[in-house]
Order: structure tokens, then sequence, then C-alpha cells
């Protein structure tokens, strides 16, 4: 073979040599790029109770003999629930001498670092109970409070009317009307009980007429001896001279409303208890306790004295 073409078969052979060098580069694996999947390390919490921002980023208080958590908070304002979350107090009676507690909130740059560190758990507020006492108007005894807390209005009890109930519900808006004036009642007619006209006791003239301020009734002169009678039927409730300016006298009562009275007899003909008809002689005219012969007579109605003249027959 001659010299040519064994170098044209040579420079074949490297020719395929190449390629084939080539196609298996290609055709070999790389290898994946690596990535480090674990997570970063969490932030180590702050030094304090339950993860919350430490102690030294706020105010403290360290506690003295005699103090008490009521007594700390009202010192710096705050509430015994801030300072039981602030320092997480599972029990809020057990603080002891020297013991140092957050007694203000932490700084705001302190609370951002806290809050870039990732959540932390909250400490369980625990809340002290607080006696409330129930306030007391002069003069009344409260019942007890149910847990100590006030349970109703207290102010008092006002017995009811329609102007007590608006004015414990003003929201209802709507005007309580007035209760209608009763119609003035009709004068009763001027009569005896038993709608019986009344009767003079004594047959004399009036010598003293009815003055509310100095003479509750009428004086009737007569003759010591003369009769004196019952105006009206009714029971004899007193007689005898226990009445001082009175003299001997007899009080009968007619009915609810009325009863008559008859002053400075020389005798009397009835006693307590006794029932006397309309006209029946129960003394004798006389002058005890006066300055002369006379019957003092008085009409009261319902225990006030009224003008006799009104009720007795014009002579």
């Amino acid at each position: 073979m001659s010299d040519s073409v064994k170098l044209g078969h040579v420079c074949r052979w490297l020719t395929l040599c190449g390629v084939v060098a080539v196609l298996v580069g290609c055709a070999a694996p790389r290898p994946a790029p690596v990535r480090d999947g674990t997570p970063p390390p969490a932030a180590e919490p702050a030094s304090g109770a339950a993860g919350a921002v430490s102690k030294t980023d706020a105010p403290t208080h360290v506690v003295r003999p005699g103090d008490t958590l009521l007594g700390i908070a009202r010192q710096y304002g705050v509430t015994v629930k801030d300072l039981v979350g602030w320092n997480g107090l599972a029990d809020p009676n057990q603080i002891h001498v020297g013991q140092a507690l957050r007694v203000g909130a932490a700084p705001a740059s302190a609370a951002a670092g806290g809050a870039t560190a990732g959540a932390v758990a909250q400490p369980i507020a625990i809340t002290q109970p607080v006696d409330v006492q129930p306030v007391k108007t002069p003069g009344e005894t409260a019942p007890p409070v149910a847990g100590g807390f006030k349970q109703e209005p207290r102010g008092g009890k006002q017995p009811y009317s329609d102007e007590a109930w608006a004015s414990l519900n003003p929201r209802a808006g709507a005007t309580v009307p007035a209760a209608p004036t009763p119609a003035p009642a009709a004068p009763e007619p001027d009569k005896a009980p038993g709608n019986t006209t009344w009767l003079w006791p004594a047959a004399g003239q009036v010598i003293e007429t009815f003055d509310e301020g100095t003479n509750k009734g009428v004086d009737i002169a007569g003759k010591p001896g003369d009769p004196v009678v019952a105006s009206a039927g009714g029971k004899v409730v007193y007689s005898g001279s226990g009445l001082r300016g009175y003299g001997k006298l007899v009080i009968i009562k007619h009915d609810a409303n009325y009863l008559t009275a008859y002053a400075h007899n020389q005798q009397l003909l009835v006693k307590e208890g006794d029932s006397v008809s309309k006209g029946q002689k129960i003394a004798e005219l006389g002058s005890t306790d006066a300055d002369r012969p006379k019957v003092h007579f008085e009409i009261r109605k319902q225990g006030r004295p009224v003008d006799p003249l009104k009720y007795l027959p014009a002579r």
C-alpha cells in the first residue's frame, strides 16, 4: 500500500476517535448541585420567666418586708395582672423578700428584638380576686354580696309609684300620665248620726260662740240644776272631772266620726259605757271650773272641733 493511502486511513481514524470522544463527554452525567436544607438554629430566647424579655430591659422592684403585690402595683401605677404576667408568677400571694419583680413594660427596642426572635409562649395570667365592698348610704344596712361584687342597685328601696318607676327607667322615654285628681268629696250634711237633726243640749241662750283658737265649742247659759241632754244617741266614753278647765264632763261617742262633749256640770247622771238616746238627760247644769252656771258644748268630727252652730237647728 502506498504511503498516501496509509496517511488517509490514519486521518480518518483520528477523526473518528475525536468524534467518539466528544460524544462520550456529552453523555457523561454531571453532579447535581448540593443545597443545605438544614434550618438555621433558632435564636435563643432571652433569660427571664417563661421566655419573656429579660427583666434587665424593664424597671424592677426588689421586694421588701411588708410588701404585697397589690401595694407594689399601686406604687408603680400598674395592675396586679400586669405584675403577674410580666414576672410569670404562678401564685400572686407567694412573693419573698429580696425577689426582683418587673414593674414596667420592656423598652420598645427590646420588645422588637424579642418579636424577631420568634413567637414566645406567654405566661398564664392569674388574677387575684379583689374584695369589693358595696357602697352604703347613711342609715342603710347593706345585705351580704355574693362573691364580693355588687349584684344589684343599692341606694336604698322606695315605695312603688308611677313617678318612682319613671325615675328608675329614664330610657323608657314615655311620660307617665299624672294620676287624675280625685273630685272633692261632697260636704256631709250637718246632721247627727242616723240622719237626724242634732238637739240643743240646754235651753238657755248662747253666751259665747265657737273660735278654734280660744273656744272649741259654744257656751249656753242656764240655772244650776237645769237639765243637760244628749244631742244625739250614742255611748258614754267619759264621765268625770279629770280634765282641767272642763269641770264635771260627759263625752258621748255617736259613731266613727262624731262625738259630743258637755262640760261644767254640777252633777253627772251617766257613767262610762252607758248607752244613751237622743234627748236623754245626762247631767245637771252647773259652774264647775267656770265663772258662771253654763254648759260648754262641743261637737268633734274625727277628733277635730267644729262649730256646733253649723250643726244645731236654728232657734
